[in-house]
């Protein structure tokens, strides 16, 4: 009697204390976690001690101009202005980033963010830290969270516990950071393919005069007249300078021929074999010759002097710009080519290799001309011609086009790749284990040394190496981006999270939340390997009644309704209030954080020790909100037979979350799928339908056999 009243005291002091620690221990977690936006004008302030003036932000792309007197300091911007990217709460991190004028990073703060593992988890201290990493970076520089210098980026330590967010992070600083640049003229857009140089078919030699090299393009003219030289300097001060009579107006100015020289067909043809030669001889790898025949207005210049530049030429392709010197000269005293016309000045340029000068790509050739507007003075302008080369004289490498910057998905897709494919295979097993279950359960202790070990990877690897932990802040995210921009993205960002929800939805599908809750939940598997030591070392284990068991499912959906209604004023609150879930605090943080919350999560784990996964059991929103459609299930694979619950209670007492209500009935909402009662229900020794089957088939055995003695 004594015994019977001292247990009742011992479960209702267990329920006073499971209810008194919920309220204690999870409401006022909210004053632990708040972070206001903050003003970005005092930090720019701090960067630029001596500043004078803050632009308002303005432009497009929306910037602060900070400026001491009229000499500009830097500029600043916030991340939500350019690159408004998600990150794993659904919203976006908004960053202050502060740049020189040469786009060096200054300063980088967190302004505002609703990160839940920050904001709950993670001190800020340690995300100034990963921020504080950009000072005296470029925004030239690739940036990458965990990458190496040997992959071309320049990298950046991440944030344990918060991958997802700072890699978000670290995509909005480098992608803001370079819409402004290229909006200031600090950086240039990339071409998106790289054409290798040409060369120049050496072999190749086709016969040709003036007519054929001139009518085939193969050499070029820039015809300047008069009137279009005069009107070139209209509105200037040289206006009126050096003019010729109308009469002349329509007259030549200066006629400019030019060729590319060392391809053979055009050199051969202008200068003959023996001048071709000699022309070429000197030429290393990347050099290349370029003919120049003048009448008119001299390209040479009366200045020109021996040691100095040709200044009234040049050569430009793309953004290469070439200018001759005297010993990159040579004067060509003659033409071999039949036909052609006499040149008051004939040259051949060699073009330098440091110039990496394309044979087949375009390039222009650029005559100066100048008048004088006093005795020292002078105004240019500029008059230019094209080049492009015949196809068949140069052989042009097809056009390598890089491979296109992989997606932040792509890029957390990849580097989370080993983790996949170990989660995938993992998974895999438990779909093996499910459908050949029937055949494991009848053997108990293969069967019992296959969970234990499976429910210890979940732990290590699932729960404390890849803090893949769902929580129902998932639910709450997906059910507000339903209504709101669906976008794939946003749950795609974290690989192992996004597996383990479509593997619940499939198991959930097939049969009930029970698989999830019972295998792959790092934080039930906790609990369950701890009390199975605990029953093995023999602490004594409190098992509640069955009509308080059964009152006391009701806590976690109402705690799932509770949150749920935050959730629909502000999914902020709501993550917030969701810290009921010890989740974090023991995979994502590994118990460094607030005592409030450490103290929590090992209640909930001592507790356990006595009473097998009591949260899961009373407490758990996720399982609750798991189990809503546990209706659907698709397959009932857990057998009973008609014995089962009345008289046979075997599998009801042995369950060790109290699934099976007294009359055998399994209760999926709140079955974990351990498969003991499997075990039970294929175990001759053990189950009594099967033991009175047994002894019917032994006794029918013994009679057959005294039958045939007689």
């Amino acid at each position: 009697m004594n015994n019977v009243m001292n247990n009742t005291a011992i479960k209702k002091n267990f329920i006073q204390l499971l209810i008194l620690a919920l309220i204690c221990l999870s409401l006022p977690a909210y004053a632990l976690f708040v972070s206001p936006p903050k003003d970005p004008i005092p930090f720019i302030q701090e960067t630029f001690p001596t500043l004078t003036k803050i632009s308002e932000k303005q432009g497009e792309p929306l910037l602060w101009t900070v400026y001491q007197e009229s000499e500009i300091l830097g500029y600043a911007f916030e991340t939500n202005d350019l690159a408004r990217i998600p990150a794993y709460s659904g919203e976006p991190v908004n960053m202050l980033v502060i740049i020189d004028p040469a786009g060096k990073y200054l300063n980088a703060k967190v302004l505002e963010h609703h990160e839940p593992i920050i904001l709950a988890g993670i001190p800020e201290e340690k995300l100034w830290g990963f921020i504080d990493q950009y000072v005296g970076l470029s925004v030239a520089d690739a940036i990458k969270v965990g990458g190496t210098t040997s992959e071309g980026y320049v990298p950046i330590d991440g944030l344990s516990g918060a991958t997802v967010t700072v890699i978000v992070m670290n995509s909005a600083i480098t992608k803001a950071a370079h819409i402004a640049a290229l909006s200031l003229g600090i950086v240039e857009e990339k071409s998106g393919a790289i054409q290798p140089i040409s060369t120049i078919k050496k072999d190749l030699f086709e016969k040709k005069n003036w007519a054929n090299l001139t009518g085939d393009g193969s050499i070029r003219k820039l015809y300047l007249s008069n009137r279009t030289v005069q009107n070139a300097f209209v509105g200037t001060e040289a206006e009126g300078v050096d003019n010729v009579p109308a009469s002349q107006a329509d007259s030549m100015f200066a006629e400019i021929y030019y060729a590319l020289a060392d391809i053979p067909t055009i050199g051969k043809n202008l200068f003959g074999e023996s001048d071709y030669q000699w022309f070429t001889r000197d030429l290393k790898a990347g050099e290349h010759l370029i003919a120049v025949f003048g009448n008119g207005y001299s390209y040479k210049g009366s200045g020109y002097v021996r040691g100095g530049i040709f200044d009234r030429i040049q050569i430009h392709q793309n953004d290469n710009n070439i200018s001759f010197r005297d010993l990159e000269h040579n004067r060509v005293a003659d033409l071999y080519t039949e036909n052609a016309p006499r040149f008051k000045e004939m040259s051949v340029f060699k073009v330098a290799a440091h110039h990496e000068f394309d044979p087949g790509a375009t390039w222009q050739i650029e005559l100066l001309v100048r008048r004088q507007t006093g005795p020292v003075d002078s105004l240019f302008n500029s008059f230019k011609g094209s080049y492009d080369v015949l196809e068949k004289y140069v052989d042009t490498p097809p056009a390598i086009y890089p491979e296109p910057e992989l997606t932040l998905t792509e890029q957390i897709w990849l580097e989370h790749q080993v983790k996949v494919v170990i989660l995938i295979i993992l998974i895999t097993v438990l779909l093996l284990i499910l459908f050949f279950q029937d055949i494991l359960v009848r053997h108990p202790t293969f069967m019992h040394n296959l969970r234990h070990g499976f429910l210890a990877v979940t732990v290590v690897f699932i729960g404390w190496s890849w803090g893949g932990q769902l929580s129902v802040v998932n639910v709450f995210t997906f059910l507000h981006a339903l209504v709101k921009d669906f976008s794939w993205d946003l749950f795609l960002l974290d690989p192992v999270i996004f597996i383990l929800w479509c593997a619940a939805a499939v198991t959930i599908l097939l049969w009930g939340r029970a698989v999830y809750c019972g295998w792959l939940c790092p934080f039930g598997a906790l609990q369950e390997l701890l009390n199975t030591f605990a029953r093995h070392v023999k602490i004594p284990q409190i098992e509640l009644p069955w009509a308080v068991h059964e009152r006391l499912w009701a806590i976690k959906y109402l705690i799932l309704l509770a949150l749920f209604g935050l959730s629909l004023d502000s999914i902020a609150v709501a993550e917030q209030f969701a810290e009921i879930e010890p989740f974090k605090t023991t995979f994502l943080l590994k118990f460094d954080r607030e005592w409030p919350f450490v103290l929590w999560a090992v209640f909930l784990l001592v507790i356990n020790l006595f009473n097998r996964k009591t949260f899961c059991r009373y407490l758990c929103p996720l399982g609750a909100a798991l189990s809503i459609s546990n209706t659907v299930r698709l397959f009932d694979w857990l057998k009973r037979r008609p014995e089962c619950g009345s008289p046979c209670k075997i599998c009801a007492t042995e369950c060790e979350i109290q699934a099976i209500a007294p009359d055998g009935v399994i209760n999926m909402r709140e079955c974990h799928y351990c498969l003991d009662c499997q075990i039970t229900y294929y175990n001759e020794e053990k189950c009594p339908p099967l033991k009175k089957l047994a002894y019917k088939k032994r006794k029918k055995n013994e009679t057959e056999i005294a039958i045939i003695e007689l």
